[in-house]
């Protein structure tokens, strides 16, 4: 369960986006977006607040999704690429871990491993503080 947390969806496809969407609210979570390009998520990120995490198609109609990821990086929201495409350049230079699932993958799968880094995310936080 994602207990009310925001999470955005960044993603062109209306059908994946709307799928995604779903998803998030069944598992009582509050979706931010979808957002269908760079500037929309951007805008999204600085308009929200706070981000709990974030499902991200690698290439969206207008960049690859880069900007995003260091946003969300600066930001320490946990992220999970999503994409037919595999990493664009940039975010495999900076992120090699980042978790990429491949398309076409059920709602399901793509929740259970956004929680998972969530969780690593969370413990990550909580070893760097203590």
């Amino acid at each position: 369960m994602l207990r009310e947390k925001s999470i955005l969806i960044v993603e062109d496809n209306v059908y994946l986006a709307l799928d995604l969407s779903l998803a998030v609210e069944e598992a009582n979570g509050r979706v931010v977006g979808p957002a269908g390009t760079v500037a929309e998520a951007l805008r999204l990120l600085e308009e929200e607040g706070h981000i709990a995490a974030a499902v991200l198609d690698a290439r969206l109609a207008d960049l690859d999704v880069t900007p995003v990821v260091i946003a969300l990086a600066k930001k320490g929201v946990p992220y999970v690429i999503h994409s037919g495409t595999g990493l664009p350049a940039g975010i495999a230079e900076l992120h090699p871990d980042c978790p990429v699932l491949v398309k076409p993958l059920h709602s399901d799968v793509i929740l259970a491993c956004l929680r998972d880094e969530m969780k690593r995310s969370k413990a990550a936080v909580s070893k760097a503080r203590g």
